[in-house]
C-alpha cells in the first residue's frame, strides 16, 4: 500500500474521511473515498501495491468479450449501441480530417473494431494481458501495454472511455497523452461524476466508486480543473444517459449483496430514470464525455 498521498489536483496532503466503500467485484474488502480538505477532489486510499489483481475478475466486463451474469449481458447488448454513438461523437467533434486514432485502456478493443471498420488508422493501448490479446485477435492492429511502445508520435484523436479513473499516475499520464495529440487533434475523455443523482441516492453502493480499480473521482469542477493545469481546453461536454442504468443496477446488485429480484431491477431502472431526470436541470449525469484540445 501507498504511504502518504497529495490531491493530484491541487497537491494538498490534507483529506478528511468521505466515504468507506466495499470492493464488489474481487475482494470484498473495504477502501476508503478521502476527501481533499482543499479542494473538494475525492480519491481512493490505500492503493494497493498489487491492484493489477483487483481486476482477476469474471465480472470486470470490460476486460472479456462474454458475459454470464444478466447485467453483464445488458451491458454487452448496450455496448453494440454505444461503440456507433460514440463513433458518431468523435467524427462530429473531431476538429481534423485527420485518420489516426488512439484509444487509451482500450480493453478487448470493440470501439477501435468499430473504427477500423470505417477505414481509420488505428492504435491502442491496454495494460490487461488477458484483454489486450483479445484486442490484438480482433483487430490485427497495433494494440500495446503502455504509450512509449507506440509506433507514432501523433494522433489525431484520443479517446479514454471510462479509463482515466483507474490511471495511477494521473498527472504524467494526462501530459503524456496531451503531448501525442496533434496539434489540431480532439481527446475525449469519459468519467463518472459522483454528484449524480443516483451516485446520491447509492451512496457507498454506488458501482460508480468501483473501489479500489476507481482510485480518483471526478466532479465536473474537478475536470476542469484538472485540464486546466494541464493547458488543455474544454470545448463540450456530453451525458452519457445510458451509463446510469447500467450503475444503478450494479448499485441495485451491490446493496442486496448480490442479489437482483425483478422488483429491485425495476427500482434500479427507476433510480437512473430518476437520475438522468434531474440531471437535465443540474447537468449532473452519471457519466459525461469530456471533448478537449490543446
Amino acid at each position: 500500500m501507498k504511504d502518504s498521498i497529495s490531491c493530484p489536483i491541487c497537491h494538498s496532503v490534507g483529506f478528511s474521511n468521505f466515504l468507506t466503500c466495499t470492493d464488489f467485484t474481487v475482494s470484498r474488502e473495504t477502501f476508503s473515498v478521502l476527501e481533499c480538505a482543499n479542494c473538494n477532489f475525492k480519491l481512493t486510499a490505500p492503493v494497493p501495491a498489487n491492484i493489477a489483481d483487483y481486476y482477476q475478475s469474471d465480472d470486470y466486463i470490460s476486460h472479456t468479450s462474454t458475459g454470464s451474469s444478466l447485467i453483464n449481458k445488458i451491458y454487452i447488448f448496450a455496448r453494440r449501441f454505444t461503440l456507433n454513438w460514440k463513433y458518431r461523437i468523435v467524427t462530429r467533434y473531431s476538429n481534423t480530417s485527420g485518420p489516426s486514432i488512439l484509444d487509451f485502456g482500450c480493453g478487448t478493443g470493440e470501439f477501435l473494431k468499430k473504427c477500423q471498420d470505417e477505414n481509420l488508422q488505428v492504435a491502442g493501448v491496454e495494460p490487461s494481458d488477458k484483454a489486450r490479446n483479445l484486442a490484438l485477435a480482433k483487430l490485427n492492429q497495433t494494440v500495446v501495454s503502455n504509450l512509449d511502445e507506440l509506433p507514432h508520435s501523433e494522433y489525431d484523436t484520443i479517446t479514454l472511455w471510462h479509463v482515466l479513473e483507474h490511471l495511477p499516475d494521473l498527472n504524467n499520464t494526462l501530459e503524456q497523452l496531451k503531448n501525442k495529440l496533434s496539434r489540431s487533434g480532439t481527446m475525449f475523455i469519459a468519467v463518472p461524476n459522483h454528484r449524480s443523482e443516483d451516485a446520491n441516492n447509492y451512496q457507498q453502493y454506488w458501482a460508480g466508486y468501483d473501489v479500489p480499480r476507481h482510485l480518483w473521482h471526478f466532479t465536473q469542477t474537478n475536470m476542469q480543473t484538472l485540464l486546466k493545469n494541464h493547458g488543455l481546453n474544454l470545448i463540450a461536454k456530453i451525458p452519457m444517459k445510458l451509463d446510469s442504468y447500467y450503475i444503478s443496477l450494479m448499485s441495485e446488485k451491490n446493496r442486496r449483496n448480490g442479489e437482483l429480484s425483478p422488483f429491485r431491477f425495476l427500482h434500479a431502472i427507476y433510480i437512473a430514470l430518476t437520475s438522468n431526470l434531474q440531471a437535465k436541470k443540474t447537468t449532473d449525469y452519471s457519466s459525461i464525455i469530456y471533448i478537449i484540445r490543446k
